[in-house]
């Protein structure tokens, strides 16, 4: 095999086997930044006798072998206690070259990867830092790969990245999943920033492109490896739910010129039905275990409606309103409440949806947020208010940092302006 085919068969293994590898590592060393070193060592050991030997039956338990094995000789030069060196020796002999690929136990891999999901998501860390770490010791993806996904230099995700493995390594987090007392809180950070990795992949914030699709994927997988971690979680199972019914519209968001398609203009032929299903599932799932009235299950209600409706007409926007008044009381953000009105709109008249958008008007968490203008706009032109619709649009416009969007905005505001 050359060394341009173990690259990429190794870049390929990194994705898959990185987190698994960096989870178990992590376990071990108990610091994350030092386990993500000693996977790439191996990594870069496997890049070097690959390419003569071949690649082993199985590549997990060599690369786990070589990176124990680097362990062991760092402990050593580090001097660090002898109880742990012959803890570290003894796994070593277990993971011995050649072992089979019973090696690890299948529980010991899914609770070190639970222990690191939990620690990447950790509240001490910033969002931003969340987000990143994330991507990087789960999702596989590099420092530049992480950068050009958000449309932010490399040197600061970088940064952000040696700055959350210092932070984790000063406050001494413990490697291990938290306690039934503070498990619910840390559990909302983990599905937080898994949900925001899936948004900014979904709807992107900023940059050409209106969609991301790998941020979609990487938050679904990990969406999918949490809810095999955890399956009598409610939540868990609503948010892969919500992921999966929103994913399935992907292809049906843009256009041939990759302009954004408003979700009742579009082909819901084009709408993926497996993913429909998988997610119809997940929610049914989470229903089951009580969590109906969670937030993300009454989010994933609300998609579940379009899904389910064949035309844009025959959607229950009674009921999505229905799920918007629930959704209001457990998650009072003045977005959910602006999402509420354009169901309110759609449900009871434009009217009625304007009268609640004009309450936010005032909301200073939705100054600078370019759907108010937009939707206030929308109510506005289909009240035949054309001059004021125009006002909003380009408003609108004027906010948005995704070239797309703005695009649209100033379409629909030029539109206004010839009634």
């Amino acid at each position: 095999m050359s060394s341009v085919e173990t690259q990429r068969t190794l870049d390929a293994l990194w994705r898959i086997e990185s987190p698994k590898l960096i989870a178990g590592l992590s376990r071990i060393v108990r610091d994350v930044g030092v386990a993500e070193e000693l996977a790439q060592d191996a990594f870069v050991s496997a890049l070097a006798q690959w390419p003569e030997s071949g690649i082993p039956r199985n590549p997990g338990a060599w690369l786990m072998a070589v990176a124990k094995r680097r362990a062991i000789d760092r402990f050593r030069r580090e001097d660090l206690r002898e109880r742990k060196h012959q803890e570290l020796a003894r796994d070593h002999q277990l993971q011995r070259l050649g072992e089979s690929d019973t090696d690890t136990r299948d529980d010991d891999i899914d609770d070190d990867l639970l222990r690191l999901i939990f620690i990447a998501c950790h509240p001490v860390l910033s969002a931003d830092a969340r987000v990143a770490l994330t991507l990087r010791l789960l999702g596989g993806l590099s420092t530049g790969q992480i950068a050009r996904a958000f449309l932010v230099a490399e040197p600061v995700v970088a940064q952000r990245i040696v700055r959350a493995k210092r932070t984790l390594s000063e406050a001494r987090v413990p490697f291990e999943v938290p306690n039934a007392a503070e498990r619910e809180a840390r559990l909302a950070s983990v599905l937080g920033v898994l949900y925001l990795i899936f948004n900014e992949g979904y709807a992107a914030s900023a940059g050409d492109d209106v969609l991301r699709p790998q941020l979609c994927d990487d938050a679904l997988r990990l969406g999918r490896v949490l809810a095999q971690l955890l399956p009598d979680d409610p939540e868990v199972n609503a948010l892969v739910a919500l992921m999966e019914i929103q994913a399935s519209r992907a292809s049906a968001r843009v256009n041939a010129s990759g302009e954004p398609i408003l979700l009742l203009d579009q082909d819901r032929g084009k709408w993926d039905q497996l993913l429909i299903r998988r997610g119809l599932a997940a929610l049914e799932r989470a229903e089951g275990l009580g969590g109906a009235s969670g937030p993300y299950a009454l989010q994933a209600a609300i998609a579940a409606c379009h899904a389910r409706a064949a035309t844009p007409d025959q959607t229950d926007w009674t009921r999505i309103a229905a799920l918007y008044d629930a959704l209001v009381v457990v998650l009072p953000s003045p977005v959910v409440q602006l999402n509420r009105a354009v169901a309110v709109g759609m449900a009871y008249g434009a009217a009625a949806g304007l009268e609640l958008v004009d309450a936010l008007m005032s909301e200073p968490a939705l100054k600078t947020y370019r759907l108010l203008p937009s939707v206030r706009g929308d109510l506005l032109e289909k009240l035949s208010r054309f001059g004021e619709a125009q006002a909003e649009f380009s408003r609108a416009a004027e906010l948005s940092q995704n070239a797309r969007d703005r695009a649209v905005m100033r379409e629909r505001a030029a539109r206004c302006a010839r009634r």
